[in-house]
C-alpha cells in the first residue's frame, strides 16, 4: 500500500486524539549537499575527515568543527531507535513510524546545526537555502502532516530576511529557527526588529532551540569541557535567556501577533523563570524596565509555547497546575536518541494526573494553533 496523508490518518483517530510532534528532527545526509548546493559551493559542502587522532571531524569550508562531547571510549554515544536514521532522510519510513505510533503530524527540525558556526555568511546562506530546499521537497510527501521551520543565516540580518521571504513566503516552509545563542548579536537586538514584523505580516511562529556540540557561544562551554555538563545547562539557560530578551527586552509587547517556541529544554523551568522575571520587573528593578503592559506570564500565555520532556513525567502535571495546558506541546526529539520514541505518545495518554482535555491540547491542538496548521 502507498503511504499517503489519507491512508495514514486513520491510526491518530483510534487513540482518540490528533497527536502532533512539536520537535522532530530531520538525520543528516550527504544528498542534501549534493542535490541542493550550487556547483559553486561544493568544494566546501559539509564533509567528514578523519583527524590525527583517529576522530571523524566535521569540516566545513576551511572551518573544522571542534571535538565536543567526545564520548568515554568504553562507553559509546547511546544507540538510536531502530529505523531512526532512515526515517531521518527518507519521508516514506517517518510516515511509516508515525504511523505505528498513532502520531498525524511532525514539527521537522533541521539537525544541521554546525552550518550556523561559520563565519563566511555567503557559505552559510548557501547552506541554509540548500538545506530549506532539500526540507520543502521531503514535507512535499505529506505535506498536512510533515511541517518543517526553515534554518536562516542568523550571522547576517539582510541575509536573514532575505531567506525568510524566500523559503517561507516562496516555498511555504512553516516558520523558522532561531538559535538563542548570541550569533552575531543577541536575540532582543534592535537589528532583529524587521525580521519579527515579517513573521507577524507571514504569520508563521519562531522555534528557538538550542544544540550543544556545535561551535557556537552557549552558556556552560565557558567552565567546562564536559559536554553532560554543557547539555544539562545551555539547553534550559540559553532559553532562559531568550524568554528573559523577548519578553523583558520589549519584543513580544512591540509585536502581539509573534508566537515564540521554546524547544528540547522541558518545561519545568517556566513557572519559575516567570515568577523571577516578573519579580524583578516589578520589585526593586523596576527603574531598570522597558513600560511593558503585560506581566511576563501574561506575555507567554498569549504568544508562547513550551514542549515537554519525555522525561518531565511529574513536573508535567505540576506545571499544568501552575500555568494551564494552552502552551505546553508534546515533543519527541525523534529520531535523536535523547529520548525513548516508542510508546511516547500513548505513555502520556494514559496518564491518570491529567485530564483529557489538557492532554488533547498538549498532545496536538496547541502546536496546531501556533503553527496555524489545519
Amino acid at each position: 500500500m502507498t503511504l499517503n496523508a489519507t491512508t495514514l490518518e486513520q491510526a491518530p483517530s483510534e487513540l482518540g486524539y490528533r497527536i502532533i510532534d512539536a520537535d522532530g528532527h530531520f538525520g543528516q545526509t550527504d544528498r542534501i549537499w549534493k542535490d541542493y548546493l550550487p556547483a559553486k559551493y561544493q568544494a566546501a559542502a559539509p564533509r567528514q575527515v578523519i583527524d590525527s587522532m583517529g576522530r571523524s571531524r566535521m569540516v566545513i569550508g576551511d572551518f573544522v568543527q571542534p571535538m565536543l562531547g567526545l564520548p568515554l571510549p568504553q562507553r559509546g554515544y547511546p544507540p538510536a531507535e531502530p529505523g531512526a536514521r532512515e526515517a531521518g532522510i527518507d519521508p516514506h519510513a517517518r510516515l511509516a513510524i508515525m504511523d505505528a505510533e498513532g502520531i498525524f503530524g511532525n514539527i521537522i527540525y533541521p539537525s544541521a546545526g554546525f552550518i550556523l558556526a561559520l563565519k563566511d555568511v555567503d557559505l552559510m546562506a548557501a547552506l541554509c537555502r540548500a538545506h530549506n530546499d532539500w526540507a520543502s521537497d521531503f514535507c512535499s510527501v505529506a505535506p498536512d502532516r510533515f511541517h518543517a521551520p526553515a534554518v536562516v543565516p542568523q550571522l547576517d540580518v539582510s541575509e536573514t530576511l532575505a531567506e525568510v521571504q524566500r523559503a517561507v513566503g516562496e516555498k511555504g516552509l512553516s516558520g523558522i529557527l532561531l538559535r538563542p545563542n548570541p550569533i552575531g548579536r543577541t536575540i532582543e537586538d534592535p537589528a532583529w526588529e524587521p525580521l519579527w514584523s515579517l513573521l507577524e505580516e507571514l504569520d508563521v511562529p519562531v522555534g528557538i532551540h538550542e544544540g550543544t556540540g556545535t561551535a557556537v557561544p552557549h552558556l556552560g562551554a565557558d567552565r567546562t569541557e564536559n559536554f553532560l555538563f554543557q547539555h544539562c545547562m545551555s539547553h534550559p539557560f540559553e532559553h532562559m535567556a531568550a524568554m528573559l530578551a523577548l519578553i523583558g527586552g520589549g519584543v513580544l509587547e512591540r509585536h502581539p501577533g509573534l508566537r515564540v517556541l521554546f524547544l528540547e529544554a522541558g518545561c519545568g523551568w517556566v513557572p519559575y523563570w516567570l515568577h523571577r522575571i516578573e519579580h524583578h520587573i516589578d520589585g526593586p528593578y523596576r527603574y531598570l524596565d522597558l513600560e511593558l503592559n503585560l506581566t511576563a506570564t501574561e506575555y507567554f500565555q498569549r504568544q508562547c509555547f513550551v514542549a515537554s520532556d519525555a522525561e518531565e513525567e511529574d513536573v508535567l502535571a505540576v506545571v499544568v497546575g501552575q500555568l494551564g495546558a494552552d502552551n505546553i506541546c508534546w515533543s519527541s526529539d525523534f529520531p535523536h536518541p535523547d529520548h525513548s520514541f516508542h510508546g511516547m505518545a500513548r505513555g502520556l495518554m494514559d496518564r491518570p494526573d491529567l485530564g483529557d482535555e489538557d492532554k488533547r491540547k498538549i498532545l496536538g491542538d496547541n502546536v496546531a494553533r501556533a503553527y496555524k496548521i489545519g
